[in-house]
């Protein structure tokens, strides 16, 4: 039988990645500058994690103007919401199983 530990998700291995993919998780599409809010990061650092995201698939982004202004906003996909619920269930399983 395979070690639960290895259904975990590198992807997520980062709390900025979990906190990232958490957020989007419950909200449709979120703002460059909210995520950066929210999680306390700097602008480059949250980037550089949504872009490691991007590159799995598993967040989609928007870039728009608003009022003449460059807006930029995420939302996880199909395939990003699957890949962190699978990973949120392989991490309650490993708690499940500890002594």
């Amino acid at each position: 039988m395979k070690h639960i530990s290895t259904r975990l998700n590198q992807a997520f291995d980062h709390r900025v990645r979990l906190g990232i993919m958490s957020i989007l998780m419950v909200n449709d599409w979120v703002e460059f500058t909210a995520l950066k809010e929210m999680l306390e990061v700097t602008d480059g650092r949250l980037a550089s994690h949504i872009k490691a995201l991007e590159k799995e698939n598993y967040v989609e982004v928007r870039k728009r103007f608003v009022s003449r202004k460059p807006n930029t906003s995420y939302q996880a996909t199909e395939l990003g919401k699957k890949a962190f619920q699978e990973h949120l269930d392989a991490i309650e399983q490993l708690l499940k199983d500890m002594p």
